[in-house]
């Protein structure tokens, strides 16, 4: 479209912003001037200043799901509301039933936005019809295609040696949803009838794919067709072609054919481009075929229908006067398609939301003051952690940055690796590191449960020995939550798999513990696998009898100035409020969830220091009721917690208050704390282990990293969602 756009006023200066998905990026032509790493927001903040410096008239945003970073691709949403100048966005995909964070999303789209283009009617009334969005305001636009002739395929077949062939084609990134089994199925039919048939696959495999799955699918359609017994008769083009070499293989093909599985594909460029180059398509009735296919312009069969596919293939290449109908009708209606054509559409669309934005200005600066501003957290660095893990798991302990291999391994930290493996997989870190840690310390905890006593193994030596007949209840309870994390968050099916098996035959064993921060921790795991398996009775039995222990726990300890489950405040303790912050919330009993956050505000107090920053229960002797609270050793554990309670809590209730008290907490890692010292190291990616009365301990261990990783790691996946840290209260989305 840029280019479209250039060629057609040659006087306009186009720029592009692109997006990177992968560490390095990529070799761009001149025009792009600006790159987004995809999950780092401050780099869609910056984006948007270089954009607003550089004086631009009109920005134009090629929205689709998946491309952008942050929860269902939220961080565009930064880079949005910082803009200056007029919003045109280009939907290339309307959801018919989207879920709370896609709706979020395409409500903030359409807000930002001065203008919206979609390629298809469907698309325009759905987004009046479900988003609600001002019919005005709305712009159809098909999608472009390149100014071909309409030319006999025999032109083009000598140069792919198919001459004297009736060639298929279908063409596109190839992943499982483009259902080219359904064609291979097909085809014994038609070669019965038309021996001199060969259909031509032509396009890479997508590279979301790939990184999942490798060849996987190729090579299932490979095996397909020696079953088939028609291998002589497909041809698997297994590369990215160029717009002119795209053209010829178009103009070779007799036949376009677009299988596809999924209804709700509101825009295929790839079926476009064939219509307008005057291709007779036998398409699956999703959205853009249904629509721009009727009144025959192509012929649609029913989804995964290979005899169908065969019917209506054998009937087009037996009537030849129905077939060059087709394709002239195509070709006709495709005149409109065309790229020139296109820009001007586009051109106008320009010059509207120019007008809109002139008659109805923005503010002329979007500068704002520091508490307005989205929190620029440290980067994550996993340097430090990988430093501390071998095959076998998470090392215990540190001296300085160095493992100390003679403390070996225990589940608590493995538990944690686990959890940190899914969140970062979340915030799209590199997919191979972030296997590599899950498959770990996955195989850690499966190594570390004992199926005779149904418990878990704690401490590993290094040389590969438990030292542990049982565990502690707060490492079983830690194993749970990680298990419990895998099933509901991870998206692998076989770490669910895995983590579901064990979480079934770790689960009875929490009914017999005493500890409530073992109930805590399980109970904040089965909150995590009942994201996935809602329906699981049993295990939603065991969150109620939980539930009601930690409540009755709190009645019998609890007075008018002691808002606790214990007469000592110790260790992790925000998480016997989170879990009642999250159960209560997904079980809509107000009683547990205020209970939760009546709770957590009392120990947010308690945690206070008298000059605002956050002070956890030091762990040189804790605080008893009515005696003197420990205010050193300070424990990142502790900061971790909080942070992830107050987040907790943020996500039950929506105010923003809770958001700033988890902010804080994070900030003692970074030096808002009693002595003023960073314990993160940002040279490392390590944590300190703790915060002494004079000093930081400089050892950093695992369970104190972890800390700062997963506090980070929820911080970032917090602030994707919100998208800024102080407006998102006030935000219209």
């Amino acid at each position: 479209m840029l280019a479209a756009v250039q060629a057609a006023h040659p006087q306009t200066q186009c720029i592009a912003v692109s997006v990177n998905d992968l560490p390095g990026g990529y070799e761009y032509p001149e025009v792009v001037r600006f790159e987004i790493e995809e999950q780092d927001l401050s780099s869609y903040l910056r984006a948007a200043d270089f954009l607003n410096i550089s004086n631009v008239d009109v920005v134009c945003l090629q929205h689709e799901f998946g491309i952008f970073g942050g929860p269902v691709g939220s961080h565009i949403l930064a880079l949005l509301r910082e803009l200056r100048m007029p919003i045109v966005t280009t939907l290339h995909t309307v959801l018919l039933n989207p879920n709370a964070d896609q709706r979020r999303v395409m409500d903030g789209l359409i807000s930002l936005s001065t203008r919206l283009v979609v390629m298809a009617d469907r698309g325009r009334q759905m987004l009046q019809d479900i988003y609600h969005a001002p019919p005005a305001k709305i712009d159809l636009i098909p999608h472009g295609i390149p100014d071909v002739g309409f030319v006999d395929p025999t032109y083009f077949k000598d140069q792919f040696d198919v001459e004297g062939k009736v060639v298929l084609l279908t063409f596109g990134l190839l992943s499982p949803n483009k259902g080219i089994e359904h064609v291979l199925n097909a085809l014994p039919q038609i070669l019965a009838e038309f021996p001199e048939v060969v259909y031509i696959v032509l396009g890479a495999t997508h590279p979301n794919e790939l990184r999942e799955h490798g060849e996987a699918y190729r090579l299932s359609l490979e095996i397909l067709a020696k079953k088939n017994k028609i291998e002589k008769s497909v041809i698997f083009y297994n590369q990215f072609v160029d717009i002119e070499n795209l053209k010829e293989f178009i103009g070779a093909a007799d036949l376009y054919i677009t299988p596809y599985l999924n209804e709700a594909q509101i825009t295929s460029g790839t079926l476009a481009y064939a219509f307008g180059a005057g291709k007779a398509v036998v398409s699956t009735p999703y959205w853009h075929a249904a629509e721009l296919l009727a009144d025959d312009r192509g012929v649609l069969v029913p989804f995964a229908d290979s005899a169908a596919m065969a019917r209506e293939v054998i009937a087009l290449l037996r009537d030849d006067t129905r077939r060059h109908a087709i394709r002239k009708n195509a070709y006709r209606i495709g005149r409109d398609m065309i790229w020139s054509n296109v820009a001007q559409m586009y051109m106008r669309s320009f010059e509207a939301s120019r007008l809109e934005v002139a008659a109805k200005p923005r503010k002329s600066l979007a500068i704002k003051t520091l508490d307005r501003k989205p929190r620029e957290l440290p980067r994550m660095n996993l340097t430090h952690l990988a430093r501390m893990t071998d095959s076998t798991g998470v090392f215990q302990h540190a001296i300085f940055t160095i493992p100390n291999f003679s403390e070996g391994y225990c589940t608590d930290d493995n538990a944690r690796a686990l959890i940190l493996s899914v969140l970062l997989g979340e915030l799209g870190e590199d997919p191979s590191t972030v296997r590599s840690l899950a498959t770990t310390s996955a195989a850690f905890l499966q190594h570390g449960f004992d199926p005779r006593t149904q418990r878990f193994h704690n401490h590993l030596s290094f040389d590969r020995r438990w030292l542990d007949e049982l565990g502690s209840e707060d490492s079983h309870g830690r194993a749970l939550w990680a298990l419990g994390t895998a099933v509901g968050r991870s998206p692998f099916r076989s770490f669910q798999m895995m983590a579901g098996q064990l979480f079934a035959l770790a689960l009875p064993a929490l009914n017999g513990f005493s500890s409530p921060r073992a109930w805590a921790f399980g109970l904040i795991g089965i909150h995590e696998y009942l994201r996935r398996l809602g329906g699981d009775s049993l295990v939603n039995q065991i969150r109620e009898a939980l539930v009601s222990r930690l409540m009755e726990l709190f009645d019998a300890a609890s007075t008018p100035d002691w808002h606790w489950f214990e007469e000592e405040l110790s260790y992790d303790n925000a998480k016997l409020a989170h879990a009642l912050i999250a159960s209560g919330h997904a079980t809509t009993q107000p009683a547990v969830l205020n209970r939760g956050l009546q709770v957590l505000r009392w120990l947010i107090d308690v945690q206070m220091s008298e000059k605002g920053h956050f002070r956890p229960i030091g762990s040189n002797g804790f605080y008893r009721r009515g005696g003197q609270r420990a205010n050193f050793d300070q424990q990142p554990v502790e900061a971790h917690a909080t942070v992830s309670a107050c987040l907790e809590a943020y996500r039950a209730t929506g105010d923003i208050w809770w958001y700033d008290h988890a902010q804080r907490a994070f900030d003692w890692f970074i030096g808002w704390n009693d002595l003023g010292l960073e314990l993160y190291s940002p040279e490392t990616g390590g944590c300190r282990d703790g915060l002494h009365v004079d000093r930081v301990n400089g050892n950093q261990g695992a369970e104190s990293t972890l800390a700062f990783l997963l506090s980070l790691a929820e911080l970032q996946l917090a602030q994707n969602t919100l998208t800024s840290f102080k407006e998102t209260a006030a935000a219209v989305l």
